[in-house]
């Protein structure tokens, strides 16, 4: 009897945590495809000079604090409790999201409130993420927790995807439901989680580190701020990198940073013990979840602007309609996920973490090199296809990818290594956004103002107006792609659009003309992005390689623990 309740709380703790993943990233990404909307309802308009902040902190805020309090959050499970921690998680999101949808205020004022709850919302999110990894790696003894890594990372992937079709649909119903859609889950969530969930594993007693816990926070956030505002133009260049608040923010944060590693070599009990990269699966396992995550972070945001301002207007569809498509015709990523993230777990219990990590890999980056010989206006199967591939390889990657990482670490600092395991990939979401949109930048800029300027003289734009437009900075243009807007009503404006004749006015604002357009100077810009991508999977691969077998992990590990005083591992991947 005692071993089929054993039996059956594996199961209850893989439902949980894959019930709190799916949330978290659900919420990370629903606002993506939502944003005109929620910008609409509190009056507001996200490309009118100065409210580019706003946009920016919406999309990112939540994310940015999930990567600064990971670890963190994961090592207060380790002293604490994980479960209590994770409990905690739920009840904290689900009263920001009550506190998001019952913003009452309008204009700027809304937008601080909404950015501000966001942020309370990721302090839940990261209390969920940061403890989930290591509930598992306690339920589930060591053959079997590639499986359970496996559902668990699957749904945080497919989450960020479904988030995607879940805005579009709730977000012109009413954009309150965005937020509220959380409410009830978390609720039942939150009781379920603290009836069912126990603490496995014996708690440590430690002091905080609160020079660690601070130092780390403040230098990612530097670092965060200063990608953030990185790819907002500035002054007469076309994005921000040499503005010095820019140059100050990742500077300091990259000094405080290692000031930080400086502190957690010195102090008796450190947030975070640096001589865990002295295991090699463990820094094998974290370059490449830290690469795979740049190659895939700014993968969601390059194929919506392709799919809403290009292929779907090409293709019948209204610029308003383009969000909730585009979430749609992105379906095969997440099956692709689903399909493969599970499947490679339950075999890399089997046959060890390294063939499976590695060729997932492959696929994602052949799946980039298909991405940039694929015609701008392709076929949707081949696309489909594509996409596909690319989830398959994703999902091949991740859970076995985690197994390795989590197999590697001694029972008592499970809760700070999957902290630093879900850290690096959500910092390097973020960065990888920040890469991608400067790729994308610098591609159109190469191209698009020649392009657009003329094509406008072309429709009796006046050629003063005409050079204007052309000389804004790109990442207006791919804003408007990507928040639906009708891009070139967006540009041109209403006293341009009113001087011109009705019927070029017409064509310039359909569904046509700025498609056509934009389509060689976007495709230049693409191979930037999807190169740097192939690169990432490829160093990626390369890291999961040599990750190194259980014998050769072996010794290392026992060097640590005898420095360390921290207790034999199980188990080393």
């Amino acid at each position: 009897m005692k071993r089929l309740h054993k039996l059956d709380y594996k199961w209850i703790a893989l439902s949980n945590t894959t019930l709190g993943m799916l949330m978290a990233t659900i919420n990370a990404s629903i606002l993506l495809i939502a944003l005109p909307d929620i910008f609409r309802g509190i009056h507001i308009n996200p490309l009118a000079p100065g409210n580019t902040s706003y946009l920016l902190w919406l999309i990112l805020g939540f994310m940015v604090v999930m990567a600064v309090l990971l670890v963190s959050l994961g090592r207060l499970g380790d002293i604490y409790g994980r479960v209590r921690m994770f409990n905690l998680g739920f009840a904290v999101f689900t009263v920001f999201s009550i506190l998001l949808s019952v913003t009452w205020m309008h204009g700027s004022a809304a937008a601080i409130w909404l950015i501000l709850m966001r942020v309370g919302q990721g302090v839940g999110g990261a209390l969920l993420f940061a403890n989930s990894t290591a509930i598992l790696t306690d339920a589930f003894p060591a053959d079997q927790r590639g499986l359970a890594l496996g559902v668990n990372s699957i749904a945080a992937i497919a989450g960020s995807f479904l988030g995607l079709v879940l805005g579009g649909v709730l977000g012109p119903v009413s954009w309150r439901l965005v937020f509220l859609v959380s409410v009830p889950v978390g609720v039942v969530a939150t009781i379920w989680s603290y009836h069912s969930l126990r603490e496995l594993a014996e708690r440590r007693p430690a002091k905080i580190d609160w020079w660690g816990n601070a130092t780390f926070a403040l230098g990612l956030v530097a670092v965060m701020i200063g990608i953030t505002y990185g790819i907002q133009p500035y002054g007469g260049h076309v994005m921000g990198w040499t503005n010095p608040f820019v140059l100050g923010t990742l500077i300091g944060g990259v000094a405080l940073l290692v000031v930080f590693c400086v502190i957690e070599v010195h102090v008796d009990e450190p947030m975070f013990h640096l001589d865990l990269f002295r295991i090699r699966a463990f820094t094998a396992g974290n370059i490449s979840a830290l690469l795979a995550a740049m190659g895939r972070g700014g993968l969601q945001f390059i194929l919506i602007i392709w799919l809403q301002g290009i292929w779907l207007p090409e293709h019948g569809y209204a610029f308003s309609q383009t969000p909730l498509w585009a979430g749609i015709y992105m379906l095969p990523l997440i099956a692709g996920f689903l399909v493969a993230g599970p499947a490679s777990g339950w075999l890399s219990d089997r046959f060890g973490a390294r063939p499976f990590a590695t060729g997932g890999m492959v696929l994602a980056g052949v799946s980039f090199l298909l991405l940039i010989v694929l015609p701008v206006d392709f076929s949707y199967m081949w696309f489909a296809l594509i996409l596909l591939l690319n989830g398959i390889g994703m999902g091949l990657f991740a859970s076995p990818n985690s197994a390795g990482v989590m197999n590697s670490l001694p029972p008592s600092q499970r809760g700070a290594g999957a902290g630093m395991l879900a850290t690096f990939m959500n910092s390097a979401s973020v960065l990888s956004i920040g890469v991608f949109f400067t790729l994308m930048i610098i591609g159109l800029a190469s191209g698009l103002p020649h392009t657009l300027q003329h094509g406008l003289v072309a429709h009796q734009v006046p050629a003063a107006d005409a050079a204007r437009i052309s000389h804004l900075p790109p990442v207006a243009t791919l804003f408007a792609s990507f928040l639906g807007y009708n891009p070139m009503a967006t540009l041109l404006g209403p006293h341009v659009l009113a001087s011109l004749p009705a019927g070029q006015a017409h064509e310039l604002t359909g569904r046509s003309f700025f498609p056509h357009l934009i389509s060689s100077p976007f495709h230049s810009a693409l191979v930037y992005a999807f190169v740097f991508a192939i690169l990432a999977c490829a160093i990626a691969a390369v890291a999961s390689m040599l990750r190194g077998g259980k014998d050769r992990a072996a010794e290392p590990v026992r060097s640590i623990e005898m420095a360390t005083g921290l207790e034999p591992m199980e188990e080393v991947a």
